[in-house]
């Protein structure tokens, strides 16, 4: 049980409880006898154990049952012990099965009549229609909330189970690539062997060049096939096309594509340019790539831009549009964008948290969407001149 539902039921059964001290104060005047310290005390019985009507709800409906019997056995107005009696069947209702719930709503009848002959009712057909009456009403509306519960809960499991589905897809096609990151170094690290091999003896000098090649490359390699195996969660994963994994040395070409769509691009590259890991230039291109096409659906016509900027550390790239196409997407709320074969915000996430950066995505104070995504810079290219200050 969680906590506020257990507060949330100790105030109804604090409330119940005080109506029925209001009403049994009106016992007299309704021609009944004046309620005792005994009749008190059972009216508290038939009220205050609803506040544990949710953690055992069949239980709690059958004491108030019993106290409500024997309130009604001692002569006082039956009308006051009513309330946690019909409570307690709406809650068995919406918490147990059919069969359960119309057992105790057959209660909630028998008790009624029962209170009706005790007190020798002149309109036996009226206490028989109320007691037929109001336990199926507690009956259905207790089994709509149990329906609109399950339902509730099941539609929740199915979010979580195609929310898990479209991220384990995004991991296996982001594995695919980096697939081809590996083959890329495999491929260098091969030809770089032959070479040191062909003169090793007649050009030292070029051989040693070589065999540095070779320990960058491998130990990319290895990096990047430690993600691809984190990432691979599935079986009857196919072989990727064979096409080159992008790089940044394309974003020029996706630029002058997306100019060609409608939408005006500015590209700037700031502080020093220097070699990326082919993986790390994969997940920038990749979510350039997925921002940009945004822009085209959802503003058309816009103005965007698209910053790249190597830092000491760390390689930074944003991407945003003035939000003054005809689509015009101010306001949008970044969870409402649709997904694009499971690309998207989960594409874009995913390929961050696998290179160990951040990303930020929603929209811009002075208008339109931005997309932020920081990438640290792997420690072998720090030693290859990660030393840039701005």
């Amino acid at each position: 049980m969680r906590p506020h539902s257990l507060a949330a039921d100790g105030l109804i059964a604090a409330a119940l409880t005080t109506v029925a001290v209001l009403l049994g104060t009106e016992a007299v005047a309704q021609g009944w006898p004046a309620l005792d310290p005994l009749a008190w005390t059972l009216v508290a019985l038939l009220h205050l154990p609803l506040a544990l009507r949710t953690r055992a709800p069949v239980t709690v409906c059958l004491a108030v049952h019993a106290c409500w019997t024997v309130y009604v056995t001692l002569g006082y107005w039956p009308v006051v012990g009513s309330f946690g009696p019909m409570l307690a069947v709406y809650t068995v209702a919406s918490l147990r099965p059919t069969r359960i719930a119309a057992a105790c709503a057959a209660l909630l009848a028998g008790v009624w009549i029962y209170a009706g002959v005790v007190s020798d009712a002149e309109a036996m057909a009226s206490v028989v229609g109320q007691a037929v009456g109001f336990p199926l009403v507690l009956w259905r509306f207790g089994h709509v909330a149990r329906r609109t519960g399950e339902l509730t809960r099941q539609l929740r499991a199915e979010q979580a189970d195609r929310a898990r589905r479209e991220v384990a897809g995004e991991r296996v096609r982001i594995a695919r690539e980096l697939h081809d990151v590996v083959a890329h170094h495999i491929a260098v690290i091969n030809v770089q062997a032959g070479l040191a091999r062909f003169v090793f003896d007649s050009d030292a000098r070029t051989a040693r060049d070589a065999l540095d090649t070779i320990g960058g490359a491998s130990g990319e390699a290895l990096a990047e096939l430690r993600r691809m195996l984190g990432l691979l969660r599935a079986d009857g994963v196919q072989g990727a096309d064979g096409a080159p994994a992008p790089g940044l040395d394309q974003l020029d070409d996706m630029v002058a594509r997306v100019r060609g769509g409608g939408v005006g691009v500015e590209l700037r590259i700031t502080g020093t340019p220097r070699p990326l890991p082919p993986g790390v230039q994969l997940c920038v291109y990749r979510v350039v790539q997925e921002a940009l096409t945004n822009v085209l659906k959802h503003a058309p016509g816009a103005h965007a831009a698209v910053e790249l900027a190597y830092r000491a550390g760390e390689v930074t790239v944003s991407v945003t549009d003035d939000g003054h196409g005809t689509g015009g997407r101010e306001g949008v709320d970044p969870a409402t964008i649709p997904e694009r074969g499971g690309h998207g915000l989960i594409g874009m996430r995913e390929r961050a948290k696998l290179y160990g950066g951040t990303i930020a995505v929603g929209p811009r104070s002075e208008g339109g969407f931005g997309v932020r995504l920081t990438l640290p810079t792997p420690v072998q290219t720090a030693r290859r001149g990660d030393a840039v200050r701005e």
